[in-house]
């Protein structure tokens, strides 16, 4: 069992790049902000199983052959940054109808967009990589270790990714008038091609 300082450390790791603007929190804000709170579940417990898959993955043995083969991160990165411009031009095709069709054309992701958005996440899986870089303990024993730490991420990402999704429902999706879903949908396209860029640059 990890002791509570380590568990003070991780939190005080996990929390604030959780939580941070990325990819993933974009598009659960935009889930939320669309269709509010409980018609994001789907894709929100598709991410989620995304990174519990993650963790275990990358906690058994993934971590090491990354490092052994850097062409496979660069390999994730571009399919990441192709899913970010496909998702921007889902939003900017969104903004450029009437509100009653933009309303249609979002959009509506289910629990396999989830996963995927997690698979293709290159800062999900930098996340995970260096979280068990920093708090496994092999001593502590392998199999333990990698069931708590992905016990305690899955609860922290539940947690933040669900204040992205309230903020989106409770604060975008007042505004339901044509001028503001076109805007939604441009501001959201943007903040997707700004992630891709930020990602094909780093």
């Amino acid at each position: 069992m990890l002791v509570w300082n380590v568990w003070i450390l991780f939190a005080g790791y996990a929390v604030p790049l959780v939580i941070s603007p990325g990819p993933g929190n974009t598009v659960l804000t935009a889930m939320g902000a669309q269709y509010g709170v409980r018609g994001s579940v789907r894709f929100w417990v598709g991410f989620e199983i995304g990174n519990l898959a993650l963790c275990l993955i990358y906690g058994f043995g993934l971590g090491e052959v990354v490092r052994a083969h850097p062409g496979f991160a660069f390999g994730l990165k571009l399919a990441g940054i192709a899913y970010l411009l496909y998702l921007a031009w889902s939003f900017f095709r969104s903004a450029g109808h009437d509100a009653a069709s933009a309303q249609k054309r979002q959009p509506h992701l289910g629990l396999v967009d989830g996963i995927l958005s997690v698979a293709v996440n290159p800062k999900i899986h930098s996340i995970v990589l260096a979280m068990f870089t920093q708090f496994l303990d092999p001593a502590a024993g392998v199999t333990s270790t990698v069931i708590q730490l992905t016990a305690g991420f899955v609860l922290i990402s539940v947690l933040c990714h669900f204040l992205w999704i309230y903020a989106g429902a409770s604060l975008l999706g007042r505004f339901r008038s044509e001028r503001a879903q076109r805007a939604q949908g441009w501001t959201f396209g943007t903040c997707m091609l700004l992630v891709a860029a930020f990602t094909a640059i780093n």
